[in-house]
């Protein structure tokens, strides 16, 4: 695509921008911005932005990222509990400290290699299978990419309500493949929202990198 041609479908869609867009990507940003800090403020931010998305999504006829948002509401609910009273989520605390910090702040934690390969496995697998199935019987559009996005999507949000610090080298993954997805079906407010997600990332992880180190010394 021609640099004036892009330019001009963004004028476009700045111009035509209906106010809920704005104020979800607004929010979008925000849930991320507070989640890099641990403030768990960005549940709230989360769940105003999920519901508008949700009705956004659908009306592009994204059925999969449509459902996905409903995910994302429970787990706005979910996370907001978790890192108030999760307690610890580093995986290989003994039983009885783990026991002792129940009702506590969640502390960031890791995923040891086995658990992360079973994970992807499992992404992928069920990518294919909702894949073949909206293919086949819905006109849903980049089902299988669309598909990918939002199974990846749901066990990384899972992974930040639980403060597992490699959510943020999943989300660099996810996020590219939303790009065009959204690119694809003409959201471009939306995409260039996942753009500066990218950014973000990179700086997330590095800074729970090192709370996890500084909480684990």
């Amino acid at each position: 695509m021609a640099t004036s041609d892009l330019s001009a479908q963004l004028v476009a869609a700045a111009t035509s921008l209906s106010a809920w867009e704005l104020v979800a990507v607004l929010l979008g940003v925000a849930y991320l911005l507070l989640a890099v800090r641990e403030s768990i403020w960005c549940w709230y931010a989360a769940f105003v932005s999920t519901g508008i998305f949700l009705w956004l999504f659908w009306e592009v006829n994204l059925l999969m990222e449509s459902a996905l948002q409903l995910y994302y509401l429970a787990m706005a609910v979910y996370g907001w509990h978790q890192w108030r009273h999760g307690g610890r989520s580093d995986r290989t605390a003994p039983a009885a400290a783990a026991a002792s910090n129940s009702g506590q702040p969640l502390r960031i934690g890791t995923w040891r290699l086995r658990t992360h390969l079973l994970a992807i496995g499992a992404v992928v697998v069920a990518s294919a299978g909702s894949g073949l199935l909206l293919a086949q019987h819905t006109d849903a559009a980049l089902p299988y990419l669309d598909s990918f996005t939002t199974w990846g999507s749901i066990l990384t949000t899972w992974m930040v309500a639980r403060k597992i610090l490699e959510n943020w080298l999943y989300w660099l993954v996810i996020d590219s493949a939303s790009i065009y997805l959204y690119l694809e079906r003409g959201l471009l407010l939306t995409a260039g929202l996942f753009a500066v997600y990218l950014i973000i990332v990179v700086f997330g992880y590095r800074r729970w990198l090192q709370q996890y180190r500084h909480q684990s010394a």
